[in-house]
């Protein structure tokens, strides 16, 4: 159940490297790989031949080579040469538009003729000096639509993450939950309450105490096909909490860009982009750690929460309050993947 006519974050730049990339998104099998003049080609993982993934070969200039037989295809996805064979009955395989654009490599897996590269999910903080970014990746084996739904409550915080980000008072801090057009805006604030353990030492990052009373912020903002970007900070209190003056707080966004590989995996680009203190790299790479663990907290509960949704596939779940933001954001990729399918 995936929304095919979308942008979708495919990999990283530092992924591609002297040898092709296989990965699968939305079901389909993708190699990627990039041509002598520095473009992206992204081509069905399927040699004509005798069906072997091309991922399996190796670059040779502008062309793939099959690690099977030799045979070289062309990043229009036609065959381009096969030694001792006559290729011009050879079939071409699928080619996918594909755009290297604020730090990642973005692939639409639908109907070629209706991608529109201004469609790619505008990101404010790329290429700019005044913010700085640190990210990963994360493979993990659940429905993509779990993870929208963790990222769009974050109660769960206060149990998966209680050593860094987790803080009783979020429990306290009822969310609220309301739509602009498709995009789904789950927020939470919470005034004069201890900084968790990552805030104190964003604090420090910023050259502001950690040991005094803060107000806290969280801004969940779902847009699809999955993607989710959350506003999130602290300010010393009383300044006047998300509307603070910079000098007073440390802010960010925190990065998800969630890509379906298969009904129950996921590729999972997580980051923070900050714009405060943007030049201190071992800051960056600090909070680049503090993040990785964070969200390594996540992978376990999720691939676990899948595997009982799996076994148990009829039981009924419950809808709370707190799940408003998941809920709407799965409604929204309900009615798009319906009006999809009704093209």
């Amino acid at each position: 159940m995936f929304l095919k006519n979308a942008w979708y974050v495919a990999c990283t730049p530092d992924e591609l490297t002297d040898k092709p990339l296989g990965r699968q998104i939305c079901g389909e099998r993708m190699v990627f790989y990039r041509t002598t003049a520095g473009q992206i080609a992204a081509l069905e993982n399927f040699c004509p031949h005798r069906g072997a993934p091309l991922s399996l070969g190796r670059i040779e200039g502008d062309r793939l080579v099959c690690g099977y037989h030799g045979l070289k295809m062309g990043c229009d996805g036609k065959t381009a040469e096969m030694t001792g064979q006559r290729i011009s009955g050879f079939p071409a395989i699928r080619t996918f538009p594909v755009e290297e654009r604020y730090g990642f490599i973005w692939v639409w897996p639908g109907d070629a003729d209706k991608a529109d590269t201004s469609l790619i999910h505008h990101l404010e903080w790329a290429d700019n000096p005044d913010w700085a970014y640190g990210g990963g990746l994360y493979h993990i084996k659940c429905d993509y639509r779990l993870m929208i739904d963790n990222l769009m409550d974050l109660t769960h915080e206060t149990y998966v993450h209680a050593s860094s980000i987790g803080q009783k008072e979020i429990d306290e801090a009822p969310p609220k939950t309301h739509k602009e057009g498709d995009q789904v805006i789950t927020s939470r604030f919470m005034e004069n309450i201890p900084a968790p353990p990552f805030w104190q030492m964003a604090l420090r990052g910023n050259g502001l105490a950690d040991d005094v009373p803060v107000d806290r912020w969280q801004i969940c903002r779902f847009t699809a096909p999955s993607h989710v970007m959350i506003e999130v900070g602290v300010a010393h209190a009383g300044h006047g909490g998300y509307d603070a003056p910079a000098a007073v707080k440390a802010s960010s966004i925190v990065v998800d860009f969630i890509t379906p590989e298969t009904e129950t995996s996921i590729w999972y680009f997580w980051g923070m982009a900050r714009n405060f203190n943007p030049q201190d790299e071992s800051l960056t790479a600090s909070i680049r750690e503090g993040q990785g663990k964070i969200f390594a907290e996540d992978l376990d509960m999720l691939e676990q929460q899948q595997q009982n949704l799996l076994t148990w596939p009829d039981r009924p779940l419950l809808r709370l309050n707190i799940d408003a933001g998941g809920v709407h954001s799965r409604k929204v990729i309900e009615r798009l993947i319906a009006d999809e399918n009704a093209a």
